[in-house]
């Protein structure tokens, strides 16, 4: 297996972790429960981001840049224009 693999992994699986820590934050009965799973989730954003980044620098993820007018249109779209 190749470190691009490996790093891909790596992300695609903190992604999924920062996804049950989110659910795991909106369900919970307690505040003390809802700031350990928001204390877990900002930890995994914090690291699923330094996964990209290392990846990015690599060349190994190449995001699309948007159209202007996408971005236009969307933003016209939530402002109620």
């Amino acid at each position: 297996m190749q470190d691009r693999d490996l790093m891909e992994n790596l992300l695609l699986l903190e992604k999924g972790v920062c996804d049950l820590y989110m659910h795991g934050a909106i369900e919970s009965s307690s505040a003390d429960v809802h700031q350990t799973f928001s204390s877990s989730l900002n930890s995994s954003l914090c690291m699923q981001s330094r996964i990209y980044d290392e990846m990015k620098s690599r060349g190994w993820y190449k995001p699309d840049d948007a159209e202007q007018q996408k971005l236009q249109s969307v933003k016209m779209k939530f402002s109620g224009n």
